[in-house]
């Protein structure tokens, strides 16, 4: 890069997507009674569409034999090998195919904020952490490979919802950090109380 910090100044993925919504709705448009530049609306299109193509994409590779093999790498490795599979390649294929969508996932987002930055991978594995679990527990029980990948999404989209809300109220870099903290600490914890809770309300009624 040469610095730490270098701007994007050519047109990216997003440019024609922030024209056309220019085109349609002018240089600004009204939703919920709020001003909202008519690009972001082009960059939220964009970024919707990228979300459900890679989305569809993950679905269909690990319903796959190939994909199979490695989600079983993960569950029963044992067993994958007694089948004659090698689980070092499954372990590859799997950490190739998660640095690819993190150099996707990177590669955009520098494209949305036009600049690259030195410093914008730091914090991003806890992010995700947090964003799994709070997916994991909108679906509870995986049923199905779609609705576990769904749920991922979903809980980033929500994981950053929350952040967006508590920079809307004023809070500082390190309340950031103690609302990531105190979502995650609630992922974990809440569907277990939930449950627990459920099971001494179903016993006291049955008594």
């Amino acid at each position: 890069m040469g610095a730490s910090n270098v701007p994007i100044n050519a047109r990216t993925l997003f440019t024609p997507f922030e024209e056309a919504a220019r085109a349609s709705f002018g240089p600004e448009t009204s939703i919920l009674g709020r001003s909202v530049p008519s690009g972001d609306l082009g960059l939220l299109a964009a970024s919707a569409l990228i979300a459900g193509i890679a989305t569809i994409l993950m679905v269909l590779f690990l319903k796959t034999e190939l994909g199979a093999a490695m989600r079983a790498t993960g569950d029963n490795a044992r067993m994958l090998r007694a089948l004659g599979t090698s689980t070092d390649r499954m372990t590859v294929l799997g950490l190739a195919v998660s640095n690819a969508l993190v150099a996707l996932s990177g590669s955009l987002f520098a494209q949305m904020q036009a600049f690259a930055d030195a410093q914008m991978g730091i914090g991003v594995i806890v992010l995700g952490l947090a964003s799994v679990i709070l997916g994991q527990s909108l679906i509870g029980p995986v049923r199905s490979i779609a609705l576990a990948v769904i749920g991922a999404v979903m809980g980033a989209i929500l994981f950053r919802l929350l952040v967006a809300i508590a920079i809307r109220l004023g809070l500082d870099a390190n309340d950031l950090k103690l609302v990531t903290a105190l979502v995650v600490l609630a992922a974990i914890v809440g569907p277990g109380l939930i449950k627990e809770m459920g099971r001494k309300r179903g016993t006291h009624a049955s008594t």
